[in-house]
């Protein structure tokens, strides 16, 4: 039976971009709706950031219908029925409502649909299963309204089918039930992921880190990651020590002084500070280069900081690994304390405080001299430029940076006359 409520329409429905779009459609007999994720949030009044749309024109036909309104198509996703639209600013996803034929797990092959309640039937969770038309008339088939309500992360029909379709759906509840939920875990939908975690292993890493990374990000994740420890899914995940007290205590650490939570940061204080672990994480999930490298710098200069450290000490960390990442290791190094000696950690708050505050309020001094500088002194361009130019910085560091420009010149002009 479908539930039919109305909502006071949010700005983005009645945009020009959106009114644009569906326009489109109307003017080609077509019927186009949003769905998911966009009209979930705006039942609750939440900002909304991408908006999706189904309609039960053929995707050839999507195309002509934007085509024919001079909007910009790209078929990003033809094969199963994905057309971005391109207004004018705002991008939009199209997809052709549809029916799966047959799933193993990690892809589905569908079929085209004109049914709205068969389309909302093959979503995973009842609150994403809504629909909406621009004047704020909200569809569902799937009971998704009271269960949103509820604060309840339930799967549409029965979840062991919900995860056989597709295992990344077993990651997905724990990071909609962190996200939504105002009650205890679903007990069938946590059965049903408890008793399919293996099937986690069959992921790609990209999709595994799609998902945890959500998950690294919400506010107090200490909860969901219990869950999911229970569950024994984190264990597969990341097969190597990891501390959830720890990730407790970052968190608990960054609202403390306000900055963002970021996934890198807080993986890193998940798992066990090594090198080595970190590298196999980081190929597990398929980090980018950049995701890569940052893991592995933050893993690799753990135990940098500490409680109260001396002001030269501090600028020479800061100046050589860079304030951003410093300011990273403080809040790691904070929290490997206060997991592993909670009772230190409280008496060296006032300590950890002011480290913190030294490296927030620095700001890194620029090395008056160059290599041009050394060149001029008489060294020929080559490798020894370098090296010069290093020993001149190292002395410039333990000087505590101090020296001006005519003092390292001085520095280089005494080098000179001892080589």
């Amino acid at each position: 039976m479908t539930a039919v409520e109305k909502i006071t329409p949010p700005d983005w429905m009645d945009a020009p971009d959106t009114v644009a779009l569906f326009n489109a459609f109307s003017a080609g007999g077509a019927s186009v709706r949003f769905v998911g994720g966009c009209v979930r949030d705006a039942v609750l009044g939440r900002d909304v950031s991408d908006i999706d749309l189904a309609t039960d024109a053929v995707p050839d036909r999507v195309i002509k219908l934007l085509d024919e309104k001079n909007i910009r198509a790209v078929p990003t996703g033809i094969d199963h029925g994905t057309i971005t639209a391109i207004p004018d600013q705002r991008r939009f996803e199209i997809t052709t409502l549809r029916q799966d034929v047959e799933t193993d797990g990690r892809r589905a092959e569908v079929k085209f649909s004109k049914d709205w309640a068969v389309d909302a039937s093959r979503r995973d969770f009842t609150m994403n299963g809504l629909s909406a038309d621009p004047d704020g008339t909200v569809y569902d088939y799937v009971d998704g309204l009271s269960d949103l309500r509820a604060g309840r992360v339930r799967f549409i029909g029965a979840a062991e089918e919900r995860i056989t379709e597709d295992y990344l759906r077993i990651l997905r509840f724990f990071r909609f039930h962190a996200s939504y939920a105002s009650t205890i875990p679903d007990a069938a939908a946590l059965q049903a992921c408890r008793e399919a975690a293996s099937y986690v292993e069959k992921l790609s890493g990209e999709r595994v880190w799609q998902e945890l990374s959500r998950i690294l990000v919400i506010a107090e994740p200490m909860q969901v990651f219990g869950l999911m420890e229970d569950a024994r899914i984190l264990r597969l995940l990341l097969p190597v020590g990891r501390s959830a007290s720890r990730l407790e205590a970052l968190a608990a650490l960054e609202g403390m002084v306000r900055l963002a939570p970021e996934p890198i940061r807080r993986l890193t204080a998940l798992i066990q500070p090594d090198r080595q672990e970190a590298s196999q994480i980081a190929t597990r999930l398929r980090l980018s280069r950049a995701e890569t490298s940052r893991l592995d710098n933050l893993s690799a200069s753990r135990g940098e900081s500490r409680a109260g450290m001396p002001e030269l000490a501090l600028r020479r960390s800061l100046y050589t690994l860079g304030v951003d990442l410093f300011q990273d290791l403080i809040l790691l190094d904070w929290a490997d304390q206060i997991a592993r000696e909670p009772s230190v950690a409280a008496g060296n708050i006032l300590d950890w405080k002011g480290t913190w505050d030294a490296a927030h309020d620095w700001a890194p001094p620029g090395f008056p001299v160059t290599g041009e500088d050394v060149i001029a002194a008489g060294v020929e361009e080559g490798p020894d430029v370098g090296e010069i130019l290093e020993d001149i910085e190292d002395w410039w560091i333990e000087q505590a940076f101090r020296p001006d420009r005519d003092g390292c010149l001085e520095r280089l002009r005494l080098m000179m006359r001892r080589s």
